[in-house]
């Protein structure tokens, strides 16, 4: 598969090799990071290492950082009933906005009758004037925002959210998941209580992240009981191979940020220029500031379905938005909360860049596009 194109990074990156090489020498360590002989302190030290580096990445202490088996879960242990900032009132409902991750939507450990959403714009950003309705209706609450939307890239107010929030007593959670290497993660800058974050976005192994918890925040309950591991905030054997090779990916991810969102935000103007030829294009989000390498779009008629197919055999791997559905291409959740009808919703179709990404590789995918684009005009006229 040499000369197949790589355009799906929201979904999942290849293995950094700073992070390859993290995973290979941690894997011949026989050590269980809990015992206390020179073994189990080696496999510590690893583990201990890799914490720091994700603190570091977000700006945070290090025991902040409490590790587990991915994103999903650390969603999962952050959204939990009871949580409280300092002297505050426990947080008895769960507000989430309507472009939340499904493991967000979920609603974690709070009852279905506790949970209710935040209306977006039709850019895909928060309501602010509805989060705050929403919050004087009712007792304190978490307050659910991802940092970036992971179909159209759009960047969410999560400091304006935040001091909304603190204001009525409540306290933040936020997936900085796709975020996280793309744009600068900073959890005082965010004012968040509570951060969620995965090693396979950045260039880290699959089964691994992590949740970070700001100074203050209390309440928080183990989803995972029995062990002491963690500071006793998550039961089980550490994953030593995973958490090392995340503390790589972490840390050249972060040294690396800069100069990448440069050139990824240069490759999504050439790419979104070229997308501009076909009449009728809709690039969603394209109004508010996104990730520097992702773009959502479709033309009326398109089937999210044939297009990803259509790119896949001109060997160009494309997402339809999200990549939680277990392969099924569904109407995206996202856009219906922005406001687009099914039509559109069913017919995006996301292209998400990431470090290895070149101009030849988006010149073979809007080659690509022009030939879906031309079948998809000539099937209108031969109907017309």
């Amino acid at each position: 598969m040499a000369d197949r194109v790589y355009l799906d990074w929201n979904a999942t990156t290849p293995l950094r090799p700073e992070a390859r090489q993290a995973l290979a020498a941690a894997w011949d360590m026989a050590g269980n990071p809990s015992s206390v002989h020179a073994e189990g302190r080696q496999a510590r030290r690893l583990v201990e290492d890799a914490r720091a580096a994700v603190a570091a990445a977000v700006s945070v202490r290090p025991q902040d950082v409490v590790f587990c088996s991915g994103g999903t879960e650390a969603n999962a242990m952050a959204l939990t009933p009871g949580l409280r900032c300092g002297s505050g009132w426990p947080v008895q409902r769960l507000l989430v906005s309507a472009i939340e991750h499904p493991s967000v939507m979920s609603g974690g450990r709070f009852p279905a009758d506790a949970i209710a959403s935040i209306n977006v714009s039709s850019a895909g950003v928060v309501d602010l004037d509805h989060l705050r309705a929403v919050l004087a209706d009712g007792p304190p609450a978490l307050v659910s925002v991802m940092s970036a939307n992971n179909e159209t890239g759009a960047i969410q107010p999560v400091a304006e959210v935040a001091e909304i929030a603190h204001q009525a007593g409540g306290v933040v959670h936020v997936d900085a998941i796709q975020a996280l290497g793309k744009i600068p993660i900073d959890i005082k800058a965010m004012q968040a209580d509570l951060v969620t974050l995965s090693a396979h976005k950045i260039g880290g192994p699959k089964g691994v992240g992590a949740l970070v918890l700001a100074e203050g925040v209390q309440g928080s309950e183990p989803l995972l009981r029995g062990g002491g591991q963690e500071l006793g905030r998550r039961a089980g054997t550490e994953n030593v191979a995973g958490i090392a090779a995340f503390g790589a990916a972490a840390g050249a991810a972060t040294a690396q940020l800069a100069d990448n969102a440069d050139r990824l935000q240069t490759l999504r103007a050439r790419f979104e220029k070229g997308l501009k030829q076909t009449a009728d294009i809709i690039v969603f989000s394209e109004s508010t500031p996104r990730l520097p390498n992702t773009t959502l779009f479709t033309v009326p008629g398109l089937k999210a379905e044939t297009a990803v197919i259509g790119f896949d055999l001109g060997g160009i791997a494309v997402s339809s938005g999200s990549a939680c559905s277990s392969g099924k291409v569904q109407p995206s959740h996202v856009l219906a909360a922005m406001g687009f009808g099914k039509d559109l919703a069913q017919g995006a179709v996301r292209i998400s860049l990431g470090w290895s990404t070149s101009e030849t590789d988006i010149d073979l995918a809007l080659k690509a596009w022009r030939k879906l684009a031309d079948a998809l005009l000539r099937g209108r006229r031969n109907t017309a």
